[in-house]
Order: structure tokens, then C-alpha cells, then sequence
């Protein structure tokens, strides 16, 4: 009794030392607990980049196809010539825009557009297939649709919900058809009663009226998965002349713009707008050598750091008499996208088309438009078209009664 009650204190000694040991040593056990198990794994293994897969896509561009998603253009009948097709092809352009003189009836606007995917289907990248249908006088729908009133009338109205479901049907009615972008709605303000060009194109005389419908119109456009591009930036609503046909100019001063013609579209802005327009004006107090479109100031300091816009921004149509009539188009092409530019809409001729992407290409590849400048816009351009799932899926058909009714509902309401 008395040998083995010594054997266990003997034993009990030697464990109480081993536990010391342990202690002391931090010795551990052959095997970690899972949880352990699971940490050493997770410190041993590398910090692994994370893949952005709109920086790969455009890894994967020529410089050819990068100019090419910085122009929009005009195709100019009802049907692809074959020299527009060639153009699709070979300069991978990033979108077409559509005009009353491309469009006959429904079932060849609907053909045309399936035709125009069918042609850029080999090329990476969709088409951004682009119309202005504002509602009013400024449509370019077929004649069956029936017509959503112009902008001035909603405004009358001053009805949030009314304007959200204008937006819904435009947007509809766009991709209905298979069209992905809209450049509407117009965000100036009428505040020049001798305006030749806005008119019952705005919602009103006052920012807080046409921020508030315009952005509504905006939200109800985008939940048809159609972009609306908001223009004209900085405002086309205190001009005198049509830009058409020459170049307006705006005397104001940055306080006033800020206080007024700018409001709508920083609120836009703060509302998730993806794209903007600029217009082809004349601020010679913010910039006296520029119009709006091919100027830094505005573009640049302006809309991206001052309203911290970091979406698309397109220019108005170049081939506008602004333009053409006081510079030369690949320059001015040029200058745009050095001021900022993603895009340069280019809506009519073939000539022009081609001057304008070549204007660009040289001038990237003679270092006049950085690299870096290009990739920048692009990779915008791309996050955009991933974003709303852009495609060159043909569509089947349209239902004509059901838009149409939409429309009438709307119109029952004014």
C-alpha cells in the first residue's frame, strides 16, 4: 500500500513537470486543431490580386478596336451599305446612332437593327444602338408608335410618378426594338424665351422643376436597361442660336452656372446618370478659346472634378455647324477627347466618319492623344456596356399594341 501510494506521487510529479514544460516551451500538439488547421493556411497563403475583368477585356484590344469604341456614327439610308458595313467591321466602332431618315416603318427599323448586330457580331465588343427620343417634337420612332408628349408638358404637370413613367416608356420603346441607348432626357432650362432650339424640349423654367423630372425620367428610362444620356452639359437653354447651325455663346460666369444652368445635371450626377452630352456652345467666361465640347475647363475641371462625374461623357453631334463651320473635324475630334472626351458623335457621312477615326489614330499613335487617355475612356465605355449587359442578340418581334397602349394610358393622365 505504502510502494504504489510513492509510484503515484512519483507519477503526479512527473506530470505537473511535463505541464510546465509545455507551458513554458510552447510546445504543441502534432496535429493543430481544425480552426488552427484553417489559419495556417489562410496566413501561408500569397496575397492574391483580385482580377478586374473590364481591365483584361481591354488588355485585350488593339489600339484600332480602343479608337474605334470612342466614335459613334450615322449609318445614312434605311438599309447597311456595303461601305458601312466595312466600317463596322474594320473600325470596330462602338456604336451606331439612328435618325428619322433610317427608319421607314417597324418591321424594317426592327430589321436594321438586327442587321447592324448581325454585322459587329464577329468584332468583341456590342454596339451601343442609339437614338434621340425625348418625346414631342424630337422623336424618331416609326409611325405606328404612338407619340409620348414633349417634356414641357410633363413639366406642366410637375408630377414625379407621371415622369418616372414617361421615362419607363421611352425606354420601353427602346428596347423593345433592341436599342440600348437614349440621349434624352434634355436637362436645360428653358430660360430664354427666344431659344431657337430648346423650347418645349426642357421640363421647365427653373432647376428645381427639371431636376426633379428629369431625374425621375432618367430612373425610369435605366429600369428598362437603356442608358440615357442626359444633355445638353452646361446647359443649351440660355442661347440664341441654334448650334445646328452655328455656334452659340453664353456669357455667363461659373457662379451663375453653378447656381442655375449646372443644378440639373449635378443632381443627375448625384442620381446615378451613366452618360452625358456636351454641347456645342461658347462660355468665354469660363473659357473663351473652347466650346463646351472641346474644352478642358468644362469638361475636365468642371463635370469631372467639380460634379465628380466619373461616367461616359459623348460630345453633340461634330458634323453640327458649330463644329465644322469653324474648325477642322479631326482636329476638333481630337481636342475633345484631349479635353476629356470618351466619345465623339459623328452623325453624318462616310467622309466625315472615317476623317474623324483617323484623326484620332494618328494622333494617339504621334503622341498627341496619350495612351493613357485612351485606356481611360475605353475602360469606361466598357464598364458601361458591362454594366447594362450590352448585346448583339437579334430580336424576334415587337409588340406593337402593348407599347402603344402604355403610351395611351400615359397620355389619359394629361
Amino acid at each position: 500500500m505504502h510502494k504504489g501510494r510513492g509510484i503515484l506521487i512519483f507519477f503526479l510529479v512527473c506530470l505537473a513537470f511535463l505541464s510546465g514544460y509545455i507551458i513554458s516551451t510552447g510546445f504543441k500538439l502534432p496535429f493543430p486543431r481544425e480552426s488552427e488547421q484553417q489559419q495556417n493556411d489562410i496566413s501561408e497563403k500569397p496575397d492574391q490580386e483580385e482580377v478586374d475583368p473590364i481591365k483584361e477585356q481591354l488588355d485585350s484590344l488593339t489600339l484600332k478596336e480602343k479608337i474605334g469604341q470612342m466614335v459613334i456614327v450615322g449609318i445614312e439610308g434605311e438599309q447597311i451599305s456595303d461601305s458601312e458595313r466595312q466600317m463596322i467591321k474594320e473600325n470596330h466602332v462602338g456604336g451606331i446612332i439612328l435618325f428619322k431618315r433610317n427608319i421607314q416603318n417597324a418591321n424594317q427599323m426592327l430589321s436594321l437593327i438586327n442587321e447592324l448586330k448581325k454585322t459587329n457580331s464577329p468584332n468583341k465588343i456590342p454596339l451601343f444602338l442609339s437614338i434621340d427620343e425625348e418625346g414631342g417634337i424630337v422623336t424618331r420612332m416609326p409611325d405606328e408608335i404612338n407619340k409620348l408628349p414633349a417634356s414641357a408638358k410633363v413639366g406642366e404637370k410637375n408630377d414625379s410618378d407621371l415622369a418616372f413613367q414617361i421615362g419607363e416608356v421611352l425606354g420601353q420603346e427602346l428596347n423593345s426594338f433592341g436599342l440600348n441607348m437614349n440621349f434624352a432626357p434634355v436637362l436645360d432650362i428653358n430660360s430664354n424665351p427666344n431659344n431657337p432650339v430648346i423650347g418645349e424640349r426642357a421640363f421647365g423654367t427653373t432647376p428645381e422643376i427639371v431636376s426633379k423630372l428629369g431625374i425621375q425620367t432618367i430612373k425610369g428610362i435605366q429600369s428598362q436597361n437603356v442608358i440615357s444620356v442626359v444633355k445638353h452639359f452646361p446647359g443649351h437653354g440660355d442661347t440664341s442660336v441654334d448650334s445646328h447651325v452655328g455656334l452659340p455663346s453664353v456669357n455667363h460666369d461659373l457662379d451663375r452656372l453653378s447656381n442655375f444652368e449646372l443644378k440639373p445635371f449635378a443632381s443627375a450626377i448625384q442620381n446615378g446618370a451613366d452618360a452625358v452630352m456636351i454641347a456645342h456652345i461658347l462660355l468665354p467666361k469660363i473659357d473663351a478659346n473652347h466650346p463646351a465640347s472641346l474644352s478642358q475647363t468644362v469638361i475636365t475641371d468642371i463635370l469631372r472634378n467639380d460634379l465628380q462625374f466619373d461616367g461616359v461623357v459623348l460630345t453633340d453631334d461634330m458634323t453640327m455647324g458649330a463644329i465644322v463651320n469653324n474648325y477642322d473635324l479631326g482636329e476638333a475630334a481630337v481636342e475633345s477627347i484631349n479635353a476629356g472626351s470618351d466619345i465623339v458623335l459623328v452623325c453624318h457621312s462616310l467622309e466625315n466618319e472615317k476623317q474623324v477615326i483617323d484623326a484620332l489614330a494618328s494622333a494617339v499613335k504621334a503622341g498627341t492623344i496619350p495612351k493613357d487617355r485612351v485606356n481611360e475612356s475605353v475602360y469606361r465605355i466598357l464598364k458601361l456596356k458591362q454594366k447594362c449587359r450590352l448585346t448583339d442578340q437579334p430580336v424576334d418581334s415587337v409588340d406593337i399594341d402593348e407599347i402603344n397602349s402604355a403610351v395611351v394610358r400615359l397620355l389619359e393622365k394629361l
